[in-house]
């Protein structure tokens, strides 16, 4: 199975990328994390009219939507998700490997995600109660992942 994690935002600055790969490439092979980053829709001086950061949402859902693996498990970072404490995503973790679909994880752009985008996800996750930049979300979650995969696995890279 594989955890895809698909972003809106291109052209991150080099730390961002460091920091993403740097725990990407620390998860098993068979349980690889995966990049996909989605073009945000522009925002032009037009698009603060009525609607317009409606408009936006949807059009950015509807790529997320088109990039979404079939049959995966979809989670939706928010930040008025459900929070869990690191043994909780461990065995959310823990089930989506046993269940063997891919996951896939969804960070919205500048305004988030839809509504409609978060009412069909799985999972609505925060990952804290204040808001974070979308590129520390890649972060973040990819740690997050490692350190559940490490929980998971005995490794010492967890320590309670």
């Amino acid at each position: 199975m594989k955890f895809h994690l698909l972003a809106i935002g291109h052209r991150m600055p080099a730390w961002v990328a460091a920091g993403f790969e740097e725990y990407a490439r620390r998860m098993p092979g068979d349980s690889p994390l995966l990049l996909r980053e989605i073009k945000p829709q522009a925002r032009t001086a037009g698009a603060r009219g009525p609607g317009a950061i409606q408009r936006i949402l949807h059009d950015e859902a509807q790529r997320l939507r088109a990039a979404l693996p079939a049959g995966a498990v979809v989670v939706a970072l928010d930040e008025r998700g459900k929070t869990l404490t690191t043994l909780q995503w461990s065995q959310h973790v823990q089930g989506w490997l046993q269940g063997g679909r891919d996951v896939a994880f969804l960070i919205g752009g500048a305004d988030g995600l839809e509504s409609g985008l978060k009412d069909s996800a799985h999972l609505v996750l925060s990952l804290s109660s204040m808001t974070l930049p979308h590129q520390l979300v890649r972060i973040v979650l990819a740690e997050q992942l490692y350190r559940a995969m490490s929980l998971l696995s005995n490794h010492p890279y967890h320590r309670a």
